[in-house]
């Protein structure tokens, strides 16, 4: 089994020189004539290109919906009115693990794009910068994880890997940074992360207070115990 390794990394790896149009033209014919479930890519007269392309949500903290929600209608979708802002009223739920949603975007599309349709296909409120999209790729006996910059073309580099999910997979996750983007949270959420915050604060200083205060008692025993023995 391939082994699998984590780049927590913004950066990837160096893209190819941009290919002209009768690249463009060759790599999508060889990728069509590769496909076997009717998913192949468009090239359209000026030169950019549509097709599909699968994520894989691996979300391990939960998300945020309208509560008691309406399924979309045909009207809303066509009018592109958008559920999720007719509620002020909010719930979380986990979404189900390695959910999968298939996607049909075009070669300007970018990273960014990518996950804001996403989160608006689940009806999610949460700000995208708390997500972030990344590709899975086995090479030379390795499954490599790294993530993608927001102006980054995920058709584009499906279209360089082939149709074979296997070789290429995007995995939709949270974006963790290593610092904390305080922006990407509601006013609510900072309120009651201030909160458990001001909680832990009062534990931890009562619990330095009780270590001090045995210790001070103990020493004070101890001065006692030498003042009542015999010179």
């Amino acid at each position: 089994m391939p082994s699998e390794s984590e780049n927590g990394s913004t950066d990837v790896q160096e893209r190819p020189k941009e290919p002209s149009l009768q690249e463009i033209k060759q790599r999508i014919e060889t990728f069509n004539s590769k496909v076997t479930n009717c998913l192949i890519m468009k090239l359209g007269e000026d030169g950019t290109y549509t097709g599909f392309i699968k994520v894989h949500m691996k979300l391990c903290r939960p998300v945020t919906v309208p509560a008691g929600i309406r399924p979309q209608s045909i009207y809303d979708a066509l009018k592109e009115v958008n559920p999720a802002k007719t509620t002020e009223k909010r719930t979380s739920f986990y979404l189900p693990l390695d959910a999968v949603r298939q996607l049909h975007i075009s070669s300007t599309t970018t990273v960014a794009e990518v996950i804001q349709g996403l989160l608006k296909k689940f009806m999610v409120v949460d700000n995208p910068q708390k997500f972030a999209l990344f590709k899975q790729e086995a090479k030379d006996g390795q499954v490599l994880f790294q993530k993608l910059p927001i102006t980054e073309h995920p058709l584009y580099l499906r279209l360089l890997a082939g149709p074979d999910t296997d070789l290429l997979s995007f995995v939709l996750k949270e974006n963790e940074t290593g610092e904390v983007e305080w922006d990407a949270f509601s006013i609510p959420e900072l309120q009651n992360f201030l909160m458990i915050l001001e909680r832990e604060e009062k534990d931890k200083i009562k619990q330095v207070q009780k270590k001090f205060s045995s210790f001070k008692h103990k020493l004070q025993e101890a001065l006692r115990e030498a003042d009542g023995k015999p010179g």
